[in-house]
């Protein structure tokens, strides 16, 4: 059989849903019927467990335990020894699918070394989480949250610099909600640039 993506020899490789470009290194572990994109890297030691969906582009460094009901979109990076939760009321004598709550880790995102993410949460686009935090609620898109628990403190680029100079407010549509879902809503934003020249719309 040929491969298209690399699997170390240690490493135990389970699912048939690997993509082109992908290496899995030493002692890795993916389940059966776990999905995993193309030009992926998956550290020593990472764990992906079944069910689990990775986009393109991700690095999952060493260590990092991936649990049922999380979902990561393309071009996310996870720092070493991340731990995914999946169980909100976890008991040794209790468990079934029931009890699988989701969690979302947007494009671009990265997640710090050591850090929790508690599961129920989604993970904005290119947002970044601290070192050893612990994540139990949202982080918005370009939000830096840090600490334990994990607060907001503020917004980063594309580039993973903290923004502080705002150049502007922008209109932006958005799809309504309930009454009037069909018309949409204009919410503004505000619009900072970044010393990378970069700008970006929050």
């Amino acid at each position: 059989m040929s491969f298209k993506f690399f699997q170390h020899p240690t490493a135990v490789v389970e699912s048939d849903e690997i993509g082109e470009g992908t290496k899995i290194w030493h002692f890795a572990q993916v389940r059966e019927g776990a999905r995993i994109g193309r030009n992926c890297v998956l550290g020593k030691g990472v764990y992906v467990d079944e069910g689990v969906e990775i986009g393109s582009g991700v690095k999952v460094q060493n260590f990092v335990s991936v649990f049922k009901g999380v979902k990561i979109e393309d071009d996310v990076l996870v720092g070493p020894a991340v731990t995914f939760t999946n169980d909100l009321y976890p008991r040794a004598f209790s468990w079934g699918e029931e009890k699988v709550v989701s969690t979302v880790v947007k494009k671009g995102a990265s997640i710090g070394a050591n850090s929790t993410i508690v599961c129920g949460v989604v993970v904005g686009e290119y947002a970044l989480v601290g070192a050893g935090s612990v994540v139990t609620k949202d982080v918005p898109r370009f939000g830096l949250v840090y600490g334990n628990p994990a607060e907001f403190k503020g917004f980063v680029c594309y580039c993973g610099r903290r923004l502080s100079k705002v150049v502007g407010i922008r209109e932006a549509a958005e799809k309504g909600k309930g009454e009037g879902e069909e018309k949409g809503v204009c919410k503004e934003r505000e619009v900072y640039k970044c010393e990378c020249g970069r700008e970006v719309e929050v």
